[in-house]
C-alpha cells in the first residue's frame, strides 16, 4: 500500500486551525470525558481491521499480539484515563509561607494547547492512540505524523480520527522523512516522538528554534542480568517470551542478557528450548511475527554476518524457516554466543530476535558492565536474593525496571513511561501523560486584608525591623 501524502505547505493551516481553536475554547470536564468515551468506540469499532492492517504492513504479524499490545494497552489507558479524570483535573491546595498569609495557594493543570506526536512503525496503532488519549485528556488539540513504514494503519488511523474528531479537534498528517522534518518545525506547545536515539537528536535540534518542549521515547540497549543462584529455566523462558513478541521489535525488548559463565550454555539450551516450544516452525506460522520490511531485515542480517565474521558462534532455531523477500521477511530466533564490545550487535539497539548472551565472573562486575553503558530504557533483573536486587535496583538508572520478567512494566498504567540519557527524556502514560501535556500553574490567591503595604517605600524603620526579623 502507498503512502498517502500530505503536502508540506499543508501542514501550518492545519496546525494554526488546531492553534486557533485552543484559543478560543478550553474543553471542560465532561467535554474531555466525552472525547474520551468517542475514542475508545473508535478503536473497539476497528479492532478486526487493525489486526488485519497490522498483517498487511508486517507481512505477517501475530493477531493476538496486535490485540493485545495495539489494543488491550490502549482501551486499558484510556478507561484509566476516564475514571481518573477528575481527580486529576481537580486544582490540588498548597501552602503559603507564613508571611503572605491569609493568602492561599494551588495548583491547577492549565492544557497546553497543540501538542504534536511523531509514531513509530513497531507498534503503530498504540503509540498513536495513547500520547493522543493523555494529551486530550489534558484538554489539548493533537497533530498526529504516523509512521510511513506502516502505511495501511496510517490510513487506518487517518479515517479513525476523522470519523472520530473534527478538523480542529485532532489532525492526522501522512508522509516521508520530509514532511516529518518539516512537523518537527511546528512551534508546537508540546512535541512527543517515539524512536531511534540518532532519530531523536534530530526531532530535539528541530524543536528548539521554536523552544518546544520534547518528550522523547528512544529504545538504547535493555539489559537482562540473571543473578547467581536464580532458576535458569525460568529466566530463560521469561527472556524468550519478551525477545519474541513482535519479532523482538520492542522497544523495552531484552537486548541482551548477562549470565553466570557456569550457567550459560544451560541458559542457551533452556532460551532456544522455550523457544522451540512456542514456535516449532516459523515460516509458516501465524504465531511468529515477521520482520516488518526488508530493509530492518537486511540491517539484521548484515549485523548477523559481522559477527559470524568476528568468530562469534551463533545459535538459531529453525534456520531453515529463514524467509526472504515476497512480502515475508522472516528472521530466526538467534542467540550469539559472548560477541566481543565492537560487534555491531553490541553497539546499537538490535530491535529484532537476535539476543547476544554474555558470560561473567561475579555479579558486581555483570552491574559494572551495564553502568558503563548508556542509560537503557528498561532494565531487566532475574534474582531471588532480596537484599542483592535491592542494591542493584539502588546503583542501575534505567528508563524503567522489571524484577523477575519482562515488558509487563510498560503496561501499567499507573507506571510513568520514559527514558533517561540515551534512551529518551520526560514520561507519558496515565497520570503521567496528563502531567506532561499540562502546565501545572501555580496560583496565589492574594487576601483582601494583608500586610503586603508595610512593605512599600519609601523604606522607613518599621520595614527595617520586619526585615532584619524575618532575616533572623
Amino acid at each position: 500500500m502507498t503512502t498517502t501524502h500530505t503536502p508540506i505547505a499543508e501542514l501550518r493551516p492545519a496546525f494554526d486551525r488546531l492553534r486557533a481553536a485552543h484559543l478560543a475554547h478550553v474543553p471542560s470536564y465532561g467535554e474531555r470525558l466525552a472525547t474520551l468515551e468517542r475514542l475508545e468506540s473508535a478503536v473497539r469499532r476497528y479492532r478486526d481491521e487493525l489486526v488485519a492492517a497490522c498483517t498487511a504492513d508486517f507481512g505477517r504479524r501475530a493477531p493476538i499480539e496486535t490485540l493485545m499490545s495495539d489494543t488491550v494497552v490502549t482501551l486499558d489507558e484510556i478507561k484509566h484515563a476516564r475514571r481518573h479524570l477528575r481527580s486529576w483535573m481537580r486544582p490540588q491546595r498548597r501552602s503559603v509561607n507564613l508571611t503572605f498569609k491569609p493568602a492561599r495557594g494551588e495548583l491547577r493543570y492549565v492544557p497546553l494547547g497543540v501538542v504534536g506526536v511523531i509514531v513509530p512503525w513497531n507498534y503503530p496503532f498504540q503509540l498513536a492512540i495513547v500520547p493522543l488519549a493523555n494529551a486530550l485528556a489534558a484538554g489539548n488539540r493533537v497533530m498526529i505524523k504516523p509512521s510511513e513504514a506502516t502505511p495501511t494503519v496510517s490510513a487506518l488511523l487517518a479515517r479513525l480520527v476523522a470519523e472520530t474528531f473534527t478538523a480542529d479537534e485532532v489532525v492526522i498528517v501522512q508522509g516521508d522523512h520530509a514532511l516529518s522534518a518539516a512537523f518537527a518545525n511546528l512551534p508546537f506547545d508540546h512535541l512527543l516522538f517515539t524512536g531511534s536515539t540518532q532519530v531523536g537528536k534530530m526531532v530535539m535540534a528541530a524543536a528548539a528554534p521554536n523552544l518546544t518542549p520534547v518528550t522523547l521515547e528512544l529504545g538504547g540497549k535493555c539489559p537482562a542480568v540473571i543473578a547467581p543462584g536464580y532458576p535458569i529455566e525460568h529466566a530463560a523462558d521469561r527472556i524468550a517470551f519478551g525477545k519474541c513478541f513482535n519479532g523482538g521489535q520492542t522497544c523495552v525488548a531484552p537486548d541482551y542478557v548477562l549470565v553466570p559463565r557456569a550457567s550459560r550454555d544451560a541458559f542457551v539450551k533452556a532460551y532456544l528450548a522455550s523457544v522451540a516450544r512456542r514456535y516449532p516452525t516459523l515460516a509458516d506460522n501465524p504465531d511468529y511475527t515477521a520482520t516488518v520490511n526488508a530493509r530492518q531485515a537486511d540491517r539484521l542480517r548484515a549485523w548477523l554476518a559481522d559477527a559470524r565474521e568476528r568468530g562469534v558462534e551463533v545459535l538459531q532455531h529453525a534456520p531453515q524457516d529463514a524467509r526472504q523477500g515476497g512480502g515475508l521477511e522472516i528472521i530466526p530466533p538467534t542467540v550469539l554466543l559472548d560477541p566481543p564490545d565492537e560487534a555491531l550487535v553490541m553497539r546499537e539497539e538490535i530491535f529484532g530476535p537476535l539476543l547476544p548472551v554474555r558470560s561473567y565472573d561475579s555479579h558486581d562486575e555483570a552491574i559494572a558492565y551495564v553502568l558503563g553503558r548508556d542509560k537503557p530504557l528498561a532494565f531487566y533483573a532475574f534474582d531471588r536474593d532480596a537484599d542483592r536486587c535491592e542494591r542493584t535496583l539502588d546503583r542501575v538508572c534505567a528508563g524503567m525496571a522489571c524484577v523477575n520478567d519482562v515488558l509487563i512494566q510498560f503496561g501499567q498504567n499507573d507506571f510513568p513511561v520514559g527514558g533517561v540519557g540515551a534512551s529518551g527524556m520526560g514520561h507519558y502514560h496515565g497520570h503521567a501523560g496528563f502531567l506532561t501535556f499540562s502546565k501545572t500553574m501555580p496560583v496565589l490567591y492574594q487576601s483582601r486584608l494583608n500586610g503586603m503595604k508595610l512593605l512599600d517605600p519609601p523604606y522607613g524603620a518599621l520595614v527595617n525591623r520586619i526585615v532584619l526579623w524575618l532575616t533572623g
